[in-house]
């Protein structure tokens, strides 16, 4: 009993000291003598003073983030996310990619893929090998249809898995986006992974918004089920939270058009992600069936937007992509 009690008695002090070691440097530079009762305090404590200690807090916060600058020859960058996997994300970033290409073949269109864990950007764009490096030491992008695409995937073996934890991630993420040779890119897509973690926050406080000069967005792909949207709806408020502008939403596998006779079947639900990018006060940027074609097209590596530009399919995210552009557009002027 006398050990237990001594521990906790332990406990305490320690707890003590470390609450005064948190509270002491803000009670030393608001110079409040500890024996002032709560309204003395109250009443001399300014306008400017309060603005001050919240200036003190934030820049101390912001102390462990990563330091924000632009990418380098990078205009505009779309971060293309998901609350969950399996909705399409990838998918939808190339062709996003695409379809801003063509729908503008004066602009230079990049793709990074930011999914450590689950890269797919190199099987989806027909991409393999190794980049290669500058005269500054800096990588190479790979190119197929004319996007230089960056991912992990082209630096392991492809069937190795990514065993890491995140300081390493991290690490990983920084050298993909800050030590590749871009060139001069009016828009860079970035695959997202799934989630609301480590590597989303690193992404999006890594790169600021500057103004007219360079801006930045987000896109949430979603299926229209139920269990889809509360994970998108986590997603487009983590955005927030870190000032990041959500573009809007993007609809996938909204419809399955049956091959043969082409009857419509709404097989995830009806509306959802309209319904929600309402409630959220944002756009529903377009939406994209579920067709047998856009699978096809994507497991071989010629994505749907270059091997079938007719196509139904193709049109859709071509429209996404317009839409898109609006949106960015309203975005440096406001």
């Amino acid at each position: 009993m006398v050990k237990i009690h001594h521990s906790y008695k332990r406990f305490l002090q320690m707890y003590r000291f470390s609450s005064d070691m948190i509270r002491t440097p803000i009670l030393a530079k608001t110079c409040i003598p500890s024996h002032r009762n709560t309204h003395e305090v109250r009443f001399k404590t300014s306008t400017s003073g309060d603005q001050a200690l919240q200036e003190r807090q934030r820049q101390h916060m912001a102390r462990g983030l990563p330091k924000q600058k632009p990418i380098a020859g990078v205009k505009q960058v779309i971060v293309v996310a998901s609350g969950k996997g399996g909705v399409g994300k990838s998918t939808t970033a190339v062709n996003l990619a695409l379809g801003l290409m063509a729908n503008d073949q004066t602009k230079s269109v990049g793709l990074l893929d930011a999914d450590v864990y689950g890269p797919s950007i190199p099987k989806l764009m027909n991409l393999k090998g190794n980049p290669e490096l500058t005269n500054k030491n800096l990588m190479r992008p790979l190119i197929n249809f004319g996007i230089p695409c960056m991912s992990i995937g082209f630096l392991v073996e492809e069937m190795t898995p990514i065993v890491w934890r995140g300081l390493m991630v991290m690490s990983a993420i920084e050298k993909l986006i800050r030590q590749v040779d871009w060139g001069n890119l009016d828009y860079l897509v970035i695959d997202m992974p799934p989630g609301t973690g480590d590597v989303q926050l690193s992404i999006t406080q890594n790169l600021p918004i500057a103004g007219k000069s360079y801006s930045k967005g987000a896109i949430i792909v979603s299926t229209p089920q139920d269990i889809a949207l509360l994970d998108a709806r986590r997603g487009a408020e983590m955005f927030r939270k870190v000032k990041v502008p959500v573009l809007g939403l993007v609809q996938n596998m909204s419809v399955f058009h049956c091959p043969k006779c082409n009857h419509q079947t709404h097989i995830f639900g009806t509306d959802g992600a309209k319904k929600l990018a309402e409630t959220l006060g944002v756009e529903l940027l377009g939406d994209i069936p579920l067709h047998l074609n856009i699978r096809k097209t994507s497991d071989t590596g010629q994505p749907v937007v270059v091997s079938s530009p007719e196509s139904p399919e193709a049109e859709a995210y071509r429209r996404v992509a317009a839409a898109v552009t609006q949106r960015l557009a309203e975005q440096t002027t406001n």
